[in-house]
């Protein structure tokens, strides 16, 4: 064969050599890849049954039908979340509990709960609305009221410095606090409460953690302007130095700081029976604890079991502080207890809502008004007939004492209440309808004010003093009625006329009775 022809002949073959790669490539080679991938199937198809055999020879069913993951922090108000006896509840009704702390990081606790990734979680009432503006939406919704502050946070100062809160208005004042926390709302809800009109535009220095404030407090001198806010612990660290002072704390702003539990709507939707039983296992826990030493050394084992150990005078006012609302007090707060003197859950979301709104902290409401759509009522109303325990609860209250004439005269006055200026026409005590609308408003701030009110009336130094006095009086109990016939208690208001000084309007002064 010659040359040419043996080229010819090595060419035809390597062309069917190369057609018959080609050809076992996109024909032949895939239908053996699939079938691997049907016998690696198969394999874990009869692995699973074999495990499954494997069981029902000598394994058991698991105890639990569903699993609940819920959001918090360390706070010692979420120790029932925490207690043998909550989890003891769950496994009654087959639900295996998983805590995660996020270390108070509310803006993630949001989002977990947007995807799924928690099913519960605990907010401050203010966290939440805060958060929910931020995010622009109102995916949750709460279920179930934990506690209310009633003095676990507190503004604490050199006495020497700021004795009240009216000494607190100075442009040099600096607030010390943890930004987004329970310190910086009631540090707001001081701001809208009194007469600080003199502090600077942003009157805070934001630190990490409570800790950090005391630490602060530590390296400070007695003259300098610093207050310092924040919660229990930490208030009784520092009031160990006896020329600190509270100077205000949250038991005198009723539903001002708030911490409730709350779940993602589409979780509600899909798992309503499953909220309920959680509920009612927290209600349980909860009473469990009901009395005061049973719940210090609940708040005492918490703090002990996450490194933070607390004396028995700490955990006490920890507990002091802390107002734990029990099933009861939830139905009130939820409406499903007729003729309760508790806010509606409703009202104490406006409430704190005006509060971030008229301080700046939020620039418009979640709600767009409509506070309703941030709780579900269905849940506490299917419990209407449940009860925790044998020993009846009672719908605790926030109602002052009535005080005697004595005790008016020797009331401490803490500071001027922010309050409109009302103007009365030249020698008469008659509202206008601007001074009503006026009062309305504040009506509305007194009765969540838990203060003693002097309504101090003026008038003009022209013409005849005594008339001018008498004429101060009649004004300061025009004022006077009218607030109580908008809500305000009878017995924590009283008008008196002072010395005339020629204006024509009424003051407002906040006081408390001496320690």
């Amino acid at each position: 064969m010659s040359k040419g022809k043996l080229l010819a002949v090595s060419i035809v073959w390597l062309l069917i050599l190369a057609v018959g790669v080609v050809v076992w490539r996109t024909v032949f080679a895939p239908a053996v890849e699939l079938t691997q991938a049907e016998r690696e199937q198969q394999q874990a198809e009869q692995a699973r049954l074999e495990r499954e055999a494997e069981l029902q020879r000598g394994g058991s069913t698991s105890r639990y039908r569903a699993q609940v993951n819920l959001a918090l922090d360390g706070f010692s108000g979420y120790a029932v979340f925490r207690s043998s006896e909550f989890a003891s509840e769950l496994r009654k009704q087959g639900i295996k509990l998983k805590l995660i702390d996020d270390g108070a990081d509310y803006s993630a606790r949001l989002a977990s709960l947007q995807k799924g990734e928690t099913d519960l979680a605990v907010f401050t009432i203010d966290a939440l609305v805060k958060v929910c503006a931020d995010a622009g939406s109102l995916p949750v919704t709460i279920v179930a009221i934990i506690d209310e502050t009633v003095g676990a946070d507190a503004i604490v100062a050199y006495q020497q410095t700021y004795p009240n809160v009216d000494a607190l208005n100075d442009p040099e004042t600096t607030f010390v606090l943890t930004p987004d926390s329970p310190s910086e709302t009631l540090t707001r809800v001081v701001m809208s409460r009194f007469q600080l009109d003199r502090l600077a535009d942003s009157p805070f220095e934001e630190v990490d953690d409570a800790k950090t404030v005391v630490e602060r407090y530590k390296s400070s001198r007695p003259n300098d302007k610093f207050a310092y806010v924040a919660w229990e612990p930490y208030i009784t660290q520092m009031l160990q130095n006896e020329r600190m002072h509270v100077v205000v704390d949250s038991s005198r702003f009723p539903s001002a700081i708030v911490d409730v539990l709350v779940a993602s709507d589409d979780y509600i939707a899909k798992n309503e029976a499953r909220v309920i039983d959680v509920v009612k296992a927290y209600l349980i826990a909860n009473y469990a604890y009901r009395d005061e030493s049973t719940r210090v050394a609940l708040v005492t084992e918490d703090a002990n079991a996450s490194g933070s150990e607390l004396s028995q005078e700490e955990a006490a006012n920890v507990v002091d502080g802390l107002w734990w609302k029990n099933t009861q007090e939830n139905l009130a707060h939820f409406g499903a207890r007729a003729g309760s003197h508790l806010p509606h859950i409703e009202d104490m979301i406006a409430g704190v809502t005006a509060v971030l709104l008229d301080s700046g902290s939020i620039e418009s409401d979640p709600t767009g008004g409509n506070p309703n759509y941030l709780y579900n009522d269905a849940i506490m109303t299917s419990l209407s007939d449940f009860h925790p325990g044998t020993d009846r609860e009672q719908i605790r209250g926030t109602a002052m004492p009535k005080l005697t004439d004595r005790q008016w005269e020797s009331l401490v006055e803490v500071g001027a209440a922010r309050a409109p200026t009302l103007v009365f026409a030249r020698g008469t005590a008659r509202l206008t309808e601007r001074s009503r609308s006026l009062l309305n408003e504040l009506a509305g701030m007194l009765q969540s004010t838990r203060y003693y009110v002097i309504v101090r009336g003026n008038a003009s130094r022209r013409g005849n003093l005594e008339a001018n006095k008498r004429l101060a009086e009649q004004r300061a109990r025009a004022v006077e009625q009218y607030l109580i016939e908008k809500g305000v208690d009878t017995d924590r208001v009283r008008a008196t006329g002072v010395e005339p000084s020629g204006s024509t309007s009424v003051s407002f002064v906040l006081g408390e009775l001496p320690y």
